[in-house]
């Protein structure tokens, strides 16, 4: 199945498409035209003090073929191999030409470790191509005293906003850049409706081109194309087949979602970063500025990395109602283990209500270097197709 023809007719998913496929584009005219932008490593960088600092966010991503020369160098092969990529691409001079600054958010322990070997490289040998980064250490615990604390941390990354950007961010700024940015996850819910639709209207290869667009393009125009999109999407046909959610490691890339969907599933929900939590959670504009971005960022949906075991197994159970998922699939890169210290419990949780899973764990990247996986996949979607 994967991305099919209805979609590939609509103008409007092509361009999402385009900068999906062309994640240096938008970001490369904006610097053309002047512009500053600042690469995200991490899922809790807030675009909207970004984008209220008049700089262009994108998402920091990992290239499948490149070739790990300074990651070997620098970094433990315990490093989980998306990592791995990324900080190949952060070290070797290919982002220092792409990006201004670099926002690192502490989203899992492995990126809290990159954001130490970064700082030390630059402290040891300054000139290594690193742009110049700066880190959000926010606190995951769902207290009063903790979100107190993140507010003090959100100041300081807006001041350091400032800085880069030359400007001062007024709170006009914030609610402006707020206002578009919620426009762009309100179209994504719309998205998400057709989706898990008793009868899908739109696949989960063509849902994550439109979701990870959102994170290389600009947000009013990728909230305008997807609105289209939505409005399309009602006339698409039908897809009639075996539900499937997916949980563990992002996926960057729709291989993993057209793999599944060539072989008769469809994949209608995920609780990656990459997917359905990209768009979780509005910013509150009946709050403080600093206050909205705080609850908006902390309050999503627990991320595997930054949650109770028994906050997971919730969370997951919840989102596969949601989806209406027939069955659940776990997919964890190799040395991502945290991804699969909850894999007991919402295995249990989950066949406990009759909802069938499957587990991929310690698998290798890119995903093709998984020469067993599509038989293995084949046979779980025939499994459930009886």
């Amino acid at each position: 199945m994967g991305i099919r023809e209805c979609a590939k007719n609509s103008k409007a998913f092509e361009r999402l498409l385009y900068h999906y496929n062309n994640r240096e584009e938008a970001a490369r005219l904006f610097r053309q035209k002047g512009g500053k932008v600042v690469g995200q490593l991490g899922a809790d960088v807030p675009d909207e003090l970004v984008m209220a600092a008049g700089m262009f966010p994108v998402r920091i991503y990992a290239d499948r073929d490149s070739k790990l020369i300074e990651a070997d160098k620098y970094l433990e092969f315990s490093f989980d191999p998306v990592i791995r990529a990324q900080f190949e691409k952060l070290v070797d001079g290919t982002y220092y030409n792409e990006i201004d600054f670099l926002a690192i958010s502490n989203s899992t322990d492995v990126i809290i470790r990159t954001y130490l070997y970064l700082k030390e490289i630059q402290r040891q040998e300054p000139q290594k191509p690193v742009p110049p980064l700066d880190f959000i250490d926010w606190l995951f615990t769902r207290k009063l005293i903790y979100q107190t604390r993140n507010e003090f941390t959100i100041d300081l990354f807006r001041k350091k906003l400032e800085e880069w950007s030359g400007k001062k961010i007024a709170d006009s700024d914030i609610e402006a850049a707020a206002a578009i940015c919620n426009e762009s996850r309100a179209a994504l819910r719309e998205i998400s409706a057709l989706r898990k639709a008793d009868k899908p209207r739109i696949n989960g290869s063509e849902a994550l081109v439109i979701i990870g667009s959102a994170m290389f393009m600009d947000r009013a125009e990728h909230a305008r194309l997807t609105r289209q999109v939505a409005s399309e999407a009602k006339d698409w046909p039908e897809i009639d087949a075996a539900r499937i959610f997916i949980t563990g490691s992002a996926q960057e890339s729709t291989e993993l979602y057209e793999m599944i969907e060539k072989h008769g599933a469809v994949v209608v929900g995920e609780d990656h970063d990459w997917g359905d939590r990209y768009y979780e959670r509005d910013y509150n504009s009946s709050y403080t500025p600093t206050r909205a971005i705080v609850d908006r960022y902390m309050l999503r949906s627990f991320s595997s990395k930054k949650a109770f075991v028994s906050q997971r197994v919730k969370a997951l159970d919840e989102a596969v109602n949601a989806a209406g998922a027939d069955a659940v699939m776990f997919y964890v890169n190799i040395y991502e283990e945290s991804a699969s210290w909850d894999y007991p419990s919402q295995k249990k949780s989950l066949e406990g209500r009759g909802i069938p899973t499957k587990a991929y764990v310690k698998m290798a990247f890119p995903i093709t270097r998984n020469e067993w996986l599509e038989d293995s996949l084949k046979k779980f979607i025939d499994s459930l197709k009886g």
